[in-house]
């Protein structure tokens, strides 16, 4: 058995940022289950938002953010959200961080739903990458931080009701190793490979929220996932994300007679909302007569050498596509992208267990309520992965680990009674009904018989033994969450959209949902 002081899953910019605050107080190993730089970080081209820049104020910032979170915003978490933000930006841009400026002056962008332009971004369309870069450069100068990639944490130990540390994957052909912390921080990221269509990477397939849920961990908010708008849609091709900035430089819209449509569905137009745009795509496919229907986004109205100096990813892998940003109308369709829940916990990034913190998109403190405001994902990661390792030092003390009383998760229900399937098919079958029956628009019938149908197919994996079976009951587990939640929300609120509840429910449902174990409560 292996013994270290905390374990940071995940090294995305939660991770990361948690694991630089961690080093003074003790040993940080950081888990990647892939490479150290493969996570949503690094695929995020957006931007940070941050009230910095001579027109903006933090009150502004955060009543734009209560104001997309459509009633259910922790107004405290968003507060200490937007005022702690400047200083991690501050950070940041010490540690090397390379913004985009104009001259010396930073250069701020605005996205859908902000009221000013407050987004920083990097090499045009990387920032992701660019914070990932800084992050990683200077966690791994620190003496007691230690990096181990292509480790897969399968399920946390726990032991007295309390999580002492986790099994590690590390060869296929072993059973997980245990080792023991003081601490684990989840910074697991994303959920959106639960969905058949996602711009997130193949690592994001909600291992945080299915093993904190296994081991008995409070879960909440899952209903509400959002779908981004505008994700390349090329047969045979990944579902590229095209970023919401380029609607912020002026990209229009256009449904398959070639008409704007965004103006009649929201006064803002192509910048309103991520759900509501989402919507309106959704509605303009189902009412197409195309037999593949798309959408359009329009920039060839925009200057062209303008669009390849700003966005220099996205136009370059467009091109691979044989579409020109500049002269071609881009074929778009919505594409699941970021879920506003996850592992319950305070401000301070505690769980419900003892022993587990969460942070970034692993975590729900609230922060986003039913809709999370654009480039707000990446300064969360910031802000709140600092307090959870900040918590994580201060509360913790390692023990010696004991051989008898720890307990161990179940990976699944019933699960070998169908290892005969392909398992990828399997998986597929997952993604597809997510997509069918707990995707964009949803009603009470299809999420009752998606959540039955979920545990069926769950039912049917083989034992987990390699990644990617663990993968695919997380993936499983995961999507049961999100559909649990889902139905039990008998109303339409942010992301979440039911058509038998089209309306707020203020009366019952201005509250946040809680899963735990076989139930799910509204507090």
């Amino acid at each position: 058995m292996q013994e270290t002081d905390f374990i940071v899953v995940g090294t995305g910019i939660a991770g990361m940022r948690a694991a630089i605050e961690l080093a003074p107080y003790g040993r940080v190993l950081c888990l990647a289950k892939l490479d150290v730089q493969e996570s949503n970080t690094q695929y995020a081209q957006g931007g940070i938002a941050v009230a910095l820049s001579d027109e903006d104020e933090i009150c502004l910032h955060l009543q734009d953010t209560l104001s997309a979170g459509d009633g259910l915003c922790n107004p405290d978490a968003a507060r200490i959200l937007v005022e702690e933000g400047p200083h991690r930006i501050e950070e940041l841009i010490e540690w090397g961080t390379k913004f985009d400026r104009q001259g010396t002056k930073l250069s701020f962008t605005r996205e859908g739903a902000h009221s000013r332009n407050r987004v920083l971004h990097a090499n045009g369309d990387s920032t992701g990458r660019e914070i990932g870069r800084a992050l990683y450069h200077r966690a791994a100068s620190l003496k007691h931080v230690c990096f181990r990639e292509h480790g897969f944490a399968t399920d946390l130990w726990v032991e007295d009701g309390r999580v002492v540390g986790l099994y590690l994957l590390t060869d296929p052909g072993q059973p997980p190793q245990p080792i023991r912390a003081a601490a684990v921080l989840l910074a697991t990221g994303g959920i959106g490979q639960v969905y058949a269509n996602t711009t997130n990477p193949a690592v994001a397939t909600g291992d945080g929220v299915a093993m904190a849920f296994r081991a008995g961990a409070e879960i909440s908010d899952m209903e509400f996932v959002q779908f981004h708008p505008t994700a390349l849609y090329v047969k045979n091709a990944p579902r590229f994300l095209l970023s919401e900035a380029l609607r912020g430089e002026g990209a229009c819209l256009r449904n398959a007679n070639l008409t704007r449509f965004m103006p009649k569905h929201h006064e803002m137009g192509e910048l309103a909302p991520r759900d509501i745009v989402a919507r309106a795509i959704a509605h303009e496919l189902e009412i197409s007569k195309v037999k593949d229907p798309v959408v359009y986004l329009d920039l060839t109205h925009l200057n062209g050498d303008r669009l390849k100096k700003r966005f220099p990813r996205i136009y370059t892998t467009c091109l691979e596509y044989n579409i020109d940003l500049a002269t071609d109308l881009v074929p778009i369709r919505p594409a699941a992208h970021y879920g506003m829940g996850g592992v319950r916990t305070d401000l301070c990034g505690r769980s419900s267990l003892p022993g587990l913190y969460a942070a970034g998109e692993a975590a729900c403190t609230g922060v986003h309520g039913a809709n999370r405001l654009a480039s707000n994902s990446l300064l969360e990661g910031l802000v709140y992965g600092a307090r959870a390792a900040t918590t994580m030092a201060s509360e913790s003390t390692l023990k010696k680990a004991k051989a008898a009383g720890c307990t161990k998760s179940a990976p699944g229900n019933g699960a070998g009674a169908a290892a005969d399937i392909p398992l990828e098919s399997q998986i597929s079958a997952i993604q597809e009904l997510m997509w069918r029956d707990v995707g964009i628009v949803r009603d009470g019938k299809k999420l009752r018989a998606a959540v039955a149908r979920l545990a069926e197919l769950r039912a049917e994996l083989p034992e987990p033994r390699s990644r990617r079976q663990w993968e695919a009951h997380n993936t499983a587990g995961t999507g049961q969450l999100i559909a649990r939640a889902a139905l039990a929300r008998e109303e339409s609120r942010g992301a979440h959209y039911r058509l038998d509840c089209p309306a707020h429910n203020d009366a019952r449902f201005l509250k946040h949902s809680v899963i735990l174990g076989d139930k799910v409560r509204f507090e």
